[in-house]
């Protein structure tokens, strides 16, 4: 098989010779770059610490989109992953150009790999940092927000990206943050959102935060506007414990954290779903260094400590990190980290894998050693595994009425009023035009001289006469055809239980 090709002698051993009945069988993919030369390094090391594992093998990344697969894995590679429900995976590349599809972005909606869990610790002094205090972890939704991949353009000047942040999808991510803090002695659950623009998108974010906060009395709970939090978490990290975030500032704000505590590619990452896992490092395949025998493994050492720990060997765990820790704290260091002033030794990948190898049974004597207990280590990673389901709570559903519609028009004759000389005709006797936007900003019946304006128009129509029937929206829209307006969007406008669930500009 094509992947077997990129494993070592001693690695291939590993899969063939060990008894299956007595190892957890997991799924791992040695990707593109330099992710065949870590991953290689890091089972080594697992191997030697007894890691007890069954791997199996597929083949991700450049090679399967370059044979005409846009999401850049086969078919029976899934089945892989469905099997084990454990998939530890390197780096991988996608071309360059359009139509492959994100292999992350695809696992994790596949798979329910709903939380992001991107534990960032300084390693002062022996790797440089401002922040040799800072010991975050960032829980970010992985599934929702604007990572859908729901893109449209809409005209020729205008595209859009839509927004999607769900209470389900909410409960779920809020409460494994705090099942995670309570469960690692974090005293400490911080939200970042932008809740003064996004009102309802990620309104919905922090008020579900505050709710499910009240069930966790022991915990402190916080909310920051991510752009100051984001600069917070920048200049005093030792602030927060714990962040939980939607999908786009937790994959931005991971990066800083853990770049601010001295390197990405130190930095391991899990995602977790209800029945299945995905590990890796937070970096990328890095082409450009591959093949040289010089990329830091750590990353991905990191990403399967935190595989050990969710699938039950914490003592396998403890005793490969604390070796790892070890040799930092020797001053065993990759390119990457290597300072002359701090570090002893500079060496490559396979000689970096060969230092914690040595070290294994060693404890750190300045970096803090981990302990990984049996009821701790259940939640290190995954409160519990499939022992806790991330509990999405039933309630009545609210009264929905269809009150209007906003209707968007690409249109270029002249001035706003002008395009609502045309709309309020075909209004007809069910609506009435309250206003025109342009990218969000008001300009009918009132606006601003120095606002730039595009082919894209919004124009509200709302009920004369609640509630609306789609009936009557249909024949709006044959108005509207009649009249030669290009419509290209439609979005309904409804009220739950007496209030408006839109944006009233």
């Amino acid at each position: 098989m094509a992947a077997e090709e990129q494993v070592s002698p001693g690695i291939r051993q590993l899969f063939t010779e060990v008894p299956k009945m007595d190892k957890v069988p997991i799924t791992v993919a040695f990707g593109d770059g330099i992710g065949p030369e870590i991953m290689d390094a890091t089972l080594r090391i697992i191997e030697a610490a007894g890691a007890r594992i069954a791997p199996e093998v597929i083949e991700i990344g450049e090679k399967v989109y370059l044979r005409g697969i846009p999401e850049g894995i086969e078919l029976s590679a899934f089945e892989s992953i469905r099997r084990t429900r454990v998939f530890l995976k390197a780096p991988i590349t996608t071309p360059q150009g359009g139509g492959y599809k994100s292999l992350n972005v695809t696992t994790r909606m596949a798979f329910g790999l709903y939380a992001n869990v991107r534990p960032c610790k300084s390693y002062y002094p022996y790797v440089k940092t401002k922040h040799p205090e800072l010991d975050v972890v960032i829980i970010r939704e992985n599934q929702e927000d604007l990572y859908t991949g729901i893109e449209h353009q809409q005209t020729p000047d205008v595209v859009q990206c839509l927004k999607l942040i769900t209470r389900p999808g909410t409960e779920k991510i809020v409460r494994y943050a705090f099942e995670y803090a309570r469960a690692n002695n974090r005293k400490k659950v911080t939200c970042f959102t932008k809740d003064n623009i996004m009102k309802m998108a990620d309104g919905l974010f922090h008020r579900v935060f505050d709710e499910i906060g009240t069930e966790y009395p022991d915990i402190e709970k916080e909310h920051w506007i991510v752009d100051i939090g984001a600069a917070k978490l920048a200049d005093t990290p030792e602030h927060f414990d714990v962040v939980v975030m939607p999908n786009l500032y937790g994959d931005i704000l991971s990066d800083v954290a853990a770049q601010i505590a001295g390197s990405v590619g130190l930095a391991g990452s899990a995602n977790i779903g209800e029945h299945c896992a995905m590990f890796e490092a937070i970096h990328g395949s890095a082409p450009r260094r591959a093949g040289q025998n010089l990329a830091n493994p750590s990353g991905l050492l990191m990403g399967a400590v935190m595989m050990l720990v969710h699938i039950g060997q914490p003592d396998v765990a403890e005793r490969v990190q604390n070796a790892w820790l070890k040799t930092i704290e020797d001053g065993v260091h990759t390119y990457d980290i290597f300072d002359p002033s701090i570090s002893s030794q500079k060496v490559g990948t396979k000689e970096f894998a060969d230092a914690v190898i040595a070290r294994l049974g060693e404890i750190p004597t300045r970096l803090k050693p981990v302990t990984y207990g049996r009821a701790g280590a259940k939640a290190v990673v995954s409160p519990a595994g499939n022992e806790f389901e991330a509990e999405v709570k039933a309630r009545n559903a609210p009264s929905q009425q269809l009150v209007g519609v906003d209707l968007f028009i690409r249109w270029s004759g002249g001035l706003p009023g002008d395009l609502a000389a045309l709309v309020v005709p075909v209004a007809g006797e069910f609506f009435q035009l309250t206003h025109i936007s342009n990218r969000g900003q008001r300009v009918w019946p009132s606006g601003y001289e120095g606002t730039t304006l595009v082919d894209h128009w919004r124009c509200r129509l709302v009920a004369k006469k609640k509630p609306l029937s789609p009936s009557e929206i249909i024949q709006l829209l044959k108005r509207v055809d009649d009249a030669g307006l290009h419509f290209i969007k439609l979005e309904n406008l409804y009220e739950f239980d007496g209030k408006p669930g839109y944006a009233s500009i």
